[in-house]
């Protein structure tokens, strides 16, 4: 199976947590859906150029967040994930997302009223909102 995951080498975010990251939006957005058999650590780890320990630990990770299961000789599956805990891993992503702007802004001194005003404009560009 083919997981559409991108790397930057150039960024100053680990590996693992890239390749983490992405992985639990594709598993909250039900892009992966439960039951989905993900590749072998050494198949993900070759596809993605990367070392066989980082996809290890990305798995293990992601099982200890109860996102992912691994039966012994079968493989690693995409787990049964609840909708209120969907929905948890949902904004917590968000949350974080949003944390991590605001900080870019205080650290390039924005202040509070132009970061909201970009925030509207790029949330009016994405949703296509006609206001």
């Amino acid at each position: 199976m083919w997981i559409p995951i991108q790397i930057n080498e150039n960024s100053a975010e680990p590996l693992y947590h890239q390749i983490e990251t992405q992985l639990k939006s594709l598993i909250i957005s039900g892009t992966i859906t439960e039951g989905t058999l993900l590749p072998s650590i050494r198949e993900f780890a070759g596809d993605l150029k990367c070392s066989v320990i980082t996809v290890r630990r990305v798995y293990q990770d992601l099982e200890a967040e109860g996102l992912l299961r691994t039966r012994q000789g079968t493989g690693t599956f995409v787990s049964h994930v609840g909708e209120g805990a969907m929905e948890g891993y949902k904004k917590e992503a968000i949350r974080k997302a949003l944390e991590s702007a605001v900080d870019v802004g205080l650290s390039v001194q924005c202040s509070e009223a132009e970061l909201m005003e970009l925030f509207r404009e790029i949330v009016k560009h994405k949703y296509g909102s006609q206001e």
